[in-house]
């Protein structure tokens, strides 16, 4: 019997979901920002019409390990989208999620969430220190797409890269050393993005405070007064990030992702250029037949491989059973058991 597996890419512009048929494309689909707003279950419906379905890699916002969505409390939830009480009800974050949760839930579908890459065991614990997002579930997506891209090309033991996602909000970084991953810079830990202004400077957190989630996604490209500045910060931004983790993990291989590859050809092209110094660039290639984005790819492909598929082998390499912990758990600040134990619960 064919296994029939889905992904779904929760971004900032749009959700993308992917049906894999015993890993070939068998559906795709784009629902943008709008649509969703108006009519949280579209994608369930989606879904449904085309089950059944052995297993559904789910929209898991900042992540958890490997959790069913059978098996998630209403903190788990929570803690996949992060947004305080305060914040609940705005057209802030992954378009779409909270309200699609719920839509899920009542399906009664095959869901699984996926962690972010602060979840696993194969990043060292001190990169982990103060941080929450050091690349959410899509972004691993992404690494796992690569990696499948480049599995015919030789033993993934030894490829090592930096998986660069241009988003259309965010820019984030993933690090694979013999294919597996050990770093990553996530939206307001690390890059300028085309939204957002990556990370923040702790004085202008604190004279601006108290923020809100939408404040996460401002304060980037499209917020520069001149353009030009803009995009010069932009670029120097990656630029800096990747040298940076290129001194701890060494790499000489990045492949490039996300919209703004896409929505902004120029700034791409000069962003290729920037990085050549560093090593080879390239763009990551889509599965045969695919057109959504790359993370939704990633995800159907370790949705094959966690019900068993010929993905399998990845998902063993990633070592995405190992994964655990909450986002919250590597904040050493004083305040930190307080906000623990308001997000975790009793």
């Amino acid at each position: 019997m064919a296994l029939r597996v889905a992904g779904m890419d929760p971004g900032t512009s749009s959700l993308d979901v992917l049906v894999l048929e015993d890993g070939a494309v068998a559906g795709q689909v784009r629902f943008d920002s709008a649509a969703l707003r108006a009519d949280p279950g579209l994608p369930v419906r989606w879904l449904v019409e085309r089950g059944p379905l052995d297993l559904i890699a789910g929209p898991s916002g900042y992540g958890l390990p490997l959790i069913r969505l059978a098996d998630c409390t209403d903190r788990d939830f929570a803690l996949m989208s992060l947004m305080r009480a305060d914040d609940l009800g705005r057209r802030d974050g992954l378009v779409g999620l909270s309200a699609l949760l719920p839509e899920l839930r009542a399906a009664g579908l095959p869901v699984v969430f996926l962690p972010g890459v602060i979840h696993l065991a194969t990043v060292p614990i001190h990169r982990k220190l103060n941080r929450v997002d050091l690349g959410t579930p899509d972004k691993l997506c992404v690494a796992a797409l690569a990696l499948d891209r480049h599995a015919a090309k030789g033993d993934l033991r030894q490829f090592s890269a930096c998986v660069v996602e241009l988003g259309s909000a965010f820019s984030a970084c993933v690090v694979l050393r013999g294919g597996k991953i050990v770093a990553g810079l996530g939206g307001t830990s690390g890059l300028f993005g085309a939204q957002s202004g990556g990370a923040w400077d702790g004085e202008a957190a604190y004279v601006l405070s108290p923020l809100a989630k939408h404040d996460l996604f401002t304060g980037g490209l499209a917020s520069a007064p001149d353009p030009m500045q803009g995009q010069t910060r932009f670029r120097e931004s990656l630029l800096q990030a990747i040298a940076g983790l290129q001194t701890v993990a060494p790499f000489d291989h990045m492949i490039l992702s996300g919209r703004l590859l896409e929505t902004e050809p120029a700034l791409a092209d000069a962003v290729t250029a920037d990085l050549r110094p560093l090593g080879t660039v390239e763009r990551l290639p889509s599965l045969p037949g695919a057109w959504v984005k790359h993370a939704a790819q990633g995800a159907a492909i370790l949705a094959n491989g966690l019900a068993g598929g010929a993905s399998s082998p990845l998902v063993e390499h990633l070592e995405l059973r190992r994964a655990a912990g909450s986002i919250l758990d590597w904040l050493c600040y004083p305040r930190a058991a307080e906000v623990r134990a308001f997000w975790h619960g009793p």
